[in-house]
């Protein structure tokens, strides 16, 4: 009974590609550890860039530097 959980910065990830993700990431583990998909736990966390640090910065910080 596999748990994967993704974790990904909060900036809109629509919800196709959320279903690929979970679509992908359990193919990948039938296909690799001969997973059964109905066991087969995928959760998608989405954190905000004020709670995503990159070295000393946030990521709102480096998001909004990258613009300038």
């Amino acid at each position: 009974m596999p748990y994967v959980n993704i974790k990904v910065t909060k900036e809109g990830l629509s919800k196709a590609k959320k279903e690929a993700l979970i679509k992908g990431t359990t193919q990948l583990l039938v296909e690799v550890l001969d997973k059964n998909p109905a066991t087969t736990f995928i959760v998608i966390d989405e954190v905000d860039t004020d709670n995503w640090g990159i070295g000393y910065d946030q990521v709102t910080t480096l998001r909004q530097a990258k613009q300038d």
